[in-house]
């Protein structure tokens, strides 16, 4: 079950991502935006790295995260991967 939110460009459904927040039409989280953004990339460089995405989305999911940064912070915990968990060639990449 597809459902928007009162964001435009954000929805939510279960059976993707596990019902977090998403792009509408796409697969891409939230969070995986705002980890781009916290990792020091600008909006307008997000979707040079996403091409799927424009502007306006990307500025939508900063607004989401803004006004519920809770939520997504609780989702970037849940998915985040330890260091040990990353292959030692790779982790510094």
């Amino acid at each position: 079950m597809h459902h928007l939110t009162k964001y435009r460009y954000i929805a939510t459904n279960p059976e993707i991502v596990g019902g977090e927040p998403i792009i509408d039409g796409t697969r891409t989280p939230v969070r995986a935006i705002v980890e781009l953004w916290r990792l020091g990339i600008s909006p307008e460089e997000i979707p040079q790295r996403l091409p799927h995405l424009s502007l306006a989305q990307v500025f939508a999911a900063l607004t989401y995260y803004s006004d519920r940064p809770e939520e997504i912070n609780a989702h970037i915990e849940r998915n985040r991967i330890s260091d040990d968990q990353i292959n030692p060639r790779v982790r510094h990449l």
